[in-house]
């Protein structure tokens, strides 16, 4: 056996360092060893670009940088990232469809891949490849990924969307935790109105905070846009009804919801405006990057704050929604293979593991090997989000993920109803008639 050879076989089978000085260099070594077996060979003077959503958590996308430079210098497949806001994924990846022109893979969310399931690269032989290695995809992964039995898109990450509180200020209100149902929950945020700051959630066209609060609550009271089978059903007596909590829930919101995008909860946040909003953890990410730095402000919200999982409603069971994070690469791309190569080597264990720990646990797995990753360990504040991969409902709630659930998603049926009702534009039947006006035309 040669030298060589023992080097690569230490490197793949005992694993490397990833940590201090000697990290990048580690992870490079790992790269060329895993280049040299991987199942996935890139196309010769192969070039690709991916467009991702931007970053929240500035050590997420610093670990992901580093990922990217080993697997161009291991391969020499030169990677360009193009980095957009959560709600322009979805526009320039319709266009790029349509146009069969642009970045040869999109990093987008919920069911981005299903409004253009014929314009993706079936990766199937990496969803295989990863499944057997990682202990297999969990249900919903599997459901985010196929179209017609075939994997179009690799769900590489979850951000769990859950409730960020400030612990101080739920006591000053005269509860010592999130209630687990929603009547306690309606409690809570009149009593943060009345006593402390306020909470608030964005009603804006906010892909992924508004879809996932508007999404949860019509789910937690029975509603739904569409049935089984893809039937639409949002006018019921139980959508009624979830208009009704939602509106008495908005009404003890912060002003200025109306106008919320994805980036404005974790600003008021941050700022104590709100004692209470939705989010993936990234709030406490940047309060303890900030104390980490000094910021006397920074420690105390991180002191004080913690997360909860969403209540639970009259349904009698969880109906949190969370967000999917799917990478596709495009029928139109010229380096098919170098995509697939790259989405292998991002979700093996040598970089994927550092790639959560340094995301702070703002992402989360959808592979059930990731169950074991350290990070999970390391805060009490963070481990609620481990799982949420297996708890979320999906983008078709009670229907199919494919294109037309795709289509109500992108044209925030479900939070444009909500927000009508909860400014005062619309009333309950008339937010409904209109919901069931652009479902039925989708669904048709």
């Amino acid at each position: 056996m040669t030298e060589r050879h023992t080097t690569r076989r230490h490197v793949l089978q005992s694993g490397v360092a990833l940590a201090g000085a000697g990290a990048a260099a580690n992870l490079a070594l790992f790269a060329q060893a895993w280049a040299q077996d991987a199942p996935f060979k890139p196309e010769k003077g192969a070039k690709l670009q991916l467009l991702r959503w931007k970053r929240f958590v500035q050590s997420e996308e610093d670990s992901f940088m580093a990922l990217v430079d080993a697997f161009s210098k291991a391969t020499g497949v030169e990677v360009k990232v193009i980095n957009e806001s959560l709600d322009d994924v979805q526009p320039k990846a319709s266009v790029a469809a349509n146009t069969n022109q642009g970045p040869d893979m999109f990093w987008g969310l919920y069911s981005l891949p299903h409004l253009f399931p014929t314009k993706c690269v079936e990766v199937t032989d990496v969803a295989n490849y990863l499944g057997k290695k990682y202990g297999g995809w969990v249900p919903t992964a599997e459901t985010y990924g196929k179209s017609g039995g075939k994997w179009i898109a690799i769900p590489v990450a979850y951000n769990g969307n859950v409730i960020n509180f400030r612990q101080s200020m739920i006591e000053k209100a005269g509860f010592k935790e999130v209630p687990k149902d929603t009547a306690g929950f309606l409690e809570l945020m009149k009593g943060l109105k009345d006593k402390s700051v306020p909470g608030g959630f964005a009603l804006g066209r906010a892909s992924g905070d508004g879809n996932a609060w508007v999404h949860w609550a019509l789910w937690a009271h029975g509603g739904n846009l569409v049935d089984k089978s893809d039937k639409v059903v949002i006018n019921s007596p139980e959508t009624v009804k979830a208009l009704e909590y939602i509106k008495a829930l908005s009404d003890t919101f912060v002003s200025g919801t109306a106008s919320w995008n994805d980036a404005f909860n974790n600003k008021a946040f941050l700022e104590s405006q709100v004692s209470l909003t939705n989010n993936g953890v990234s709030i406490y990410a940047a309060a303890k990057a900030g104390a980490a730095k000094g910021d006397a402000k920074m420690k105390e919200i991180m002191d004080d704050m913690n997360h909860a999982l969403w209540p639970v409603g009259p349904v009698g069971k969880p109906t949190e929604f969370h967000i999917a994070y799917p990478l596709m690469v495009m029928k139109y791309s010229k380096v098919p293979n170098a995509c697939k190569a790259f989405i292998a080597f991002m979700m093996d264990a040598k970089q994927f593991d550092k790639w959560l720990v340094d995301s702070v646990a703002y992402l989360t797995h959808p592979l059930n090997a990731y169950d074991e990753n350290p990070v999970w360990k390391t805060d009490p504040k963070l481990s609620l989000v481990r799982d949420v991969a297996k708890r979320t409902l999906t983008a078709g709630g009670q229907g199919s993920v494919g294109e037309k659930a795709a289509a109500a998603l992108a044209d925030f049926i479900v939070l444009d109803m909500v927000a009508s009702v909860c400014t005062g534009r619309s009333s309950i039947k008339e937010a409904i008639s209109v919901a069931e006006r652009q479902a039925r035309r989708i669904y048709r």
